[in-house]
């Protein structure tokens, strides 16, 4: 992303909050697909091939903003999701909480 983003001189434009931005554009666009779609039928719905593949170039967006945001701001995601999932399996002991939806502290 960042030799793209170099050809181009777009690193001008590419500042954390408008990364951020870009990024909140393109989630809203992913969630736009599932608007209208009842929960209970979204997965079958989105095994259709045409449809999948939309979702699959709204998620793309998503992470290549992500990555780019990442990059900038010199985190390096794959640590940070790491300690993030250790202490997601801390707090959230399987056998206390298995079939509950957590609760935001």
């Amino acid at each position: 992303m960042r030799e793209f983003s170099t050809e181009r001189d777009w690193e001008q434009f590419q500042d954390p909050k408008s990364l951020i931005l870009a990024l909140m554009g393109e989630v809203g666009e992913l969630a736009e697909l599932f608007q209208w779609v009842p929960a209970d039928g979204a997965v079958e719905r989105f095994a259709e091939p045409p449809r999948r593949a939309r979702a699959g170039e709204e998620m793309s967006d998503v992470l290549i903003y992500l990555l780019r945001l990442a990059d900038v701001l010199d985190v390096d995601l794959s640590s940070a999701a790491r300690a993030k999932l250790a202490a997601s399996h801390r707090r959230f002991a399987a056998d206390l909480v298995r079939g509950v939806a957590p609760e935001k502290a």
